[in-house]
């Protein structure tokens, strides 16, 4: 077995109280105060993520933003300090991994990959790289990262980096702190308003202890888990795979088929003029009940599809997403079948909760 990795913030995490779990070989907290209590900060105040785990790939030269354009079905943003959110695609035109780019200078981009993913993404970009003759840097190890996430998130952090406020959503600013050069972002994984600051692995505990000194929630992966389900952002590796598209995960708006070249577009177009058998929708049960993945989805008797996350929110109690029959519409009467029990749930389209932002 692989040695389990720790990112620079562990032992802190530990001495805070976090209960720490394997995370795709990572030993994150799962939990400190409890899940509920740590939604309700992110959600009401502000709470802290160690996001260490998360890669960072660095592509640089003349031809940067090409590149990135013909790896991503998206229209690549490449004016100053500009994020966007896309999707890698294989040949077939389903999905590897979902990313964010940052445009840090017209030849040098900064892309945030998933932690599952970023040898292989790693991989994948550098066989693609040949024919456009950039450099690809994979800098994961290099940095660590935290996601303050709530209503007074950039309140806190513009405290410590004055200005971080007028930062725009979807944009990075490089930064010095604790004598040392850094990455702030403003994006996000909760449906809240908030930042991620990426500093080197020796400078990242200085930030954390400053913010636990500003009462800032340290969160787990618990919470991170029912906040994302909550705001509709996928789980990469389960609700985004390499089985399906864009289209079919709900996010055909990252599919920009007017580009003139990407990779995974000619299949796109195939398959999206032959249309899809199953698609991600949202399920809200209808009686107390807490659904989890790999839950079978019924309608009308007969197994129609099945749950790839779902769990206990505080807001709407039992919810879920998951593949399918796409001839089901919304607003559907369905049953999901947990412990040997069908429980009634409605179709919905998510997310359940509006972003604020």
């Amino acid at each position: 077995m692989a040695e389990q990795k720790k990112t620079a913030l562990c032992t802190a995490c530990e001495k805070a109280g976090g209960r720490m779990v394997d995370f795709h070989g990572w030993l994150l907290p799962v939990q400190f105060e409890g899940i509920l209590a740590e939604h309700k900060a992110v959600r009401e105040t502000a709470g802290m993520f160690d996001v260490s785990h998360m890669g960072q790939i660095f592509v640089e030269g003349m031809n940067a933003w090409p590149f990135l354009q013909y790896v991503s079905c998206n229209n690549i943003k490449n004016g100053p300090a500009e994020g966007t959110y896309f999707h890698l695609l294989t040949e077939q035109g389903t999905i590897i991994d979902d990313a964010i780019s940052f445009c840090l200078s017209p030849e040098k981009f900064l892309i945030v990959v998933n932690a599952a993913c970023v040898e292989g993404d790693f991989a994948w970009l550098c066989k693609q790289a040949e024919a456009f003759h950039v450099k690809v840097r994979n800098e994961s190890n290099a940095w660590s990262m935290l996601a303050v996430q709530g209503p007074k998130a950039v309140e806190v952090i513009n405290q410590l980096l004055p200005g971080v406020k007028d930062l725009p959503r979807f944009h990075i600013s490089p930064f010095t702190m604790f004598g040392t050069d850094g990455y702030v972002t403003r994006t996000g994984y909760t449906g809240e308003d908030g930042v991620e600051i990426m500093l080197p692995n020796a400078k990242i505990q200085e930030l954390w202890d400053v913010l636990l000194q500003l009462k800032v929630t340290p969160c787990g992966l618990g919470a991170r888990d029912v906040l994302r389900l909550e705001a509709g952002y996928l789980l990469n590796g389960e609700d985004a795979n390499p089985t399906k598209t864009p289209y079919e995960a709900n996010c055909g708006w990252v599919v920009k088929l007017a580009k003139n070249k990407f990779i995974g577009k000619t299949a796109l177009e195939t398959k999206k003029e032959a249309g899809f058998p199953s698609r991600l929708v949202g399920f809200r049960l209808k009686v107390p009940g807490v659904p989890r993945a790999g839950c079978k989805i019924f309608y009308k008797g007969k197994e129609a599809g099945i749950v790839t996350s779902g769990t206990f929110s505080p807001l709407f109690k039992g919810i879920a997403v998951g593949y399918l029959d796409s001839k089901i519409p919304v607003e559907a009467e369905t049953e999901i079948e947990i412990h040997g029990r069908l429980l009634p749930a409605i179709v919905v389209k998510p997310p359940f909760y509006k972003n604020r932002v």
